[in-house]
């Protein structure tokens, strides 16, 4: 599996929408809330890789 990195474009009550930003034509799919670091919220970039997710520091 490879590493890649999303957008939050959404959150809907425990689900978060994710687009992959490290593609092109990504289309936007839901992970649980609880799967994803604390800080999470829309327009935060994330880093995945085989089910854990990271904030990406900018």
């Amino acid at each position: 599996m490879e590493e890649h990195e999303f957008l939050v474009s959404d959150i809907r009550g425990d689900y978060a929408y994710l687009t992959q930003i490290d593609a092109e034509g990504g289309e936007a799919f839901q992970v649980a809330m609880a799967l994803l670091p604390p800080e999470t919220d829309i327009g935060v970039k994330l880093r995945g890789f085989m089910g854990m997710f990271e904030v990406i520091e900018e």
